[in-house]
């Protein structure tokens, strides 16, 4: 199997898996649909075309920058009156930093690939407001999804390792294996038509990734001393 990486870096990310009516939150990693969501558009599928494919792919993230949570809120007025419609909230990451792994077979995941590097639509972190501000292809790597969160380097700002500890762990949230069990989120992608949006459950599990950090300020790492490492 061939995983392929992907850096989703940008000034703000949203990752919304049960935003509803007024209130859009945000999840602290992207999740799995957004990834997909965003894999799909950079082959130039439509939102109405078949995703199963893609929603068959083992998934894991890496929180490499976490970032901080950003409110922001919006008003409307409806066209056809001049009502006043609900304040609505929005929720977003600033700042944040995540590493993504996607494995399949080597001919699916070099398509994608390529649909990475040449996007047949624009590709947005989760929003359409929240475009990427580095390269979204990394590599791709010959090993399982827990073992490429593992390997690969890490992928957070020069500003924020200074301010982080010589040693630290990074948290990951991939796919559970069927016999691991794991914590239940409706992030599984069923269908992205506007007229009939379906999500899934899916089982995740956390792992942490320790990471050595010449650029560190020194202190320990929380995680590291609960045993998380």
């Amino acid at each position: 199997m061939t995983t392929l990486l992907i850096r989703l870096a940008g000034p703000m990310q949203a990752w919304g898996a049960a935003s509803r009516f007024a209130r859009r939150d945000t999840r602290q990693e992207p999740t799995k649909s957004g990834v997909i969501g965003l894999l799909a558009a950079a082959q130039g599928r439509r939102r109405s075309d078949p995703i199963e494919d893609l929603a068959q792919l083992s998934f894991g993230v890496r929180v490499d920058q976490p970032g901080r949570l950003l409110r922001d809120f919006q008003v409307a007025v409806r066209p056809t009156d001049g009502q006043s419609m609900p304040l609505s909230y929005r929720y977003y990451l600033a700042d944040a930093v995540f590493l993504a792994a996607v494995t399949g077979p080597q001919g699916v995941i070099d398509g994608l690939a390529d649909a990475l590097l040449r996007p047949t639509f624009p590709l947005y972190l989760g929003r359409r407001s929240c475009p990427p501000s580095r390269p979204l292809y990394i590599d791709t790597v010959d090993l399982s999804v827990s073992d490429a969160l593992s390997d690969a380097p890490w992928e957070a700002s020069q500003w924020y390792r200074r301010r982080q500890p010589k040693t630290l762990s990074l948290r990951a949230v991939l796919d559970a294996a069927e016999s691991a069990g794991g914590d239940l989120v409706r992030d599984h992608p069923v269908s992205f038509d506007p007229e009939r949006r379906l999500y899934g459950w899916r089982s995740v599990v956390e792992q942490w990734v320790p990471i050595d950090n010449p650029a560190g300020t020194g202190g320990h790492d929380v995680m590291a001393a609960l045993g998380g490492a």
